[in-house]
């Protein structure tokens, strides 16, 4: 499957909707769960905690439990009927290390839910995309500072799950780095993710059509050049319609990144808009992938062709 095809939208949540928090990823801290299980309940949400939300591994402290448990989290989530949807705990790092544990074809007969993460999260977009042909949200996790302390990140990810035609249009703070017009279907997240998946099982051929979202957290430029270059000579940005770019916190002076993709992405010739503020920082607004959009880089402008859950 490559960026060109919208995907199927699950339901919009209701109040009184249940909804199932993983953690695919890194360990959880439980005051942040709390509290933002404590914000899902304000909004009239049932939430609940799958068994090894708050496990650690016993020799990889960086992973939330052993893989095979956090895979088990999500399958199980998934595949209940009384869940609506599915938000992730945090990132970090770990899915990589489960995602071909999941057992595809049940989730696939499970049928469409709501699902919502960021970060290292974007390999199980992709996988969602590309497996299970579902539109998913690329949005503030559920134990993640950026959520609980932030109440525009809180309420534009309300608005998405609850009333999704009132947020079509999202706009950034920034300008064009390249100007114009695209049309495609949404995609993307973590551009180290992104350049990780490439060659994997069931990966996505080429982002040929769509309109690619690109943030990263924590890296040096060299290394986003790396990245760049990579899904550049592997050839899965040909035919893309153009690129949105969100955070970039906690790299090098943004100046030095902005001219960065400037370098490896102008030649392109699409359109490109900055600062679109999804990713990791303050604010995070929630992004749907797999839903045909408008691109206005000029008028830094995303807008969605219906909104993104039905």
């Amino acid at each position: 499957m490559s960026g060109t095809q919208p995907l199927r939208r699950p339901a919009r949540l209701a109040p009184g909707a249940r909804v199932a928090v993983v953690a695919p990823s890194g360990p959880v801290p439980e005051e942040r769960l709390q509290a933002g299980l404590d914000v899902l309940r304000g909004w009239d949400l049932d939430p609940v905690v799958a068994p090894h939300v708050l496990d650690r591994h016993g020799e990889f402290g960086y992973l939330a439990g052993t893989d095979a448990d956090r895979a088990a989290d999500l399958q199980s989530a998934w595949c209940d009927p009384a869940v609506d949807a599915v938000i992730c705990a945090r990132g970090g790092y770990g899915v990589q290390r489960m995602v071909d544990l999941l057992d595809w074809a049940a989730m696939r007969a499970a049928g469409p839910k709501v699902f919502v993460g960021f970060s290292d999260i974007t390999a199980l977009h992709e996988a969602f995309a590309v497996r299970l042909g579902l539109v998913t949200l690329h949005g503030p996790m559920a134990a993640g500072v950026d959520f609980v302390k932030s109440a525009r990140a809180q309420s534009h990810l309300k608005a998405t799950l609850f009333a999704p035609e009132t947020v079509r249009t999202l706009r950034s703070d920034g300008t064009a780095l390249v100007p114009g017009r695209a049309r495609g279907v949404t995609l993307g997240g973590c551009l180290s993710l992104l350049a990780a998946d490439l060659g994997t099982p069931r990966a996505r051929p080429s982002a040929r059509g769509g309109l690619l979202c690109l943030e990263d957290v924590g890296e040096e430029t060299y290394r986003l050049d790396r990245y760049l270059t990579q899904l550049l000579r592997a050839r899965w940005l040909d035919g893309v319609a153009g690129l949105l770019l969100g955070s970039w916190a906690r790299c090098e002076p943004y100046d030095g990144v902005r001219a960065l993709v400037a370098d490896r992405l102008g030649a392109l010739g699409v359109p490109v808009a900055e600062q679109f503020g999804f990713g990791h920082c303050d604010d995070a607004l929630t992004v749907p992938f797999g839903v045909a959009a408008e691109l206005d880089a000029d008028a830094g402008t995303l807008t969605l062709d219906e909104p993104a859950l039905s």
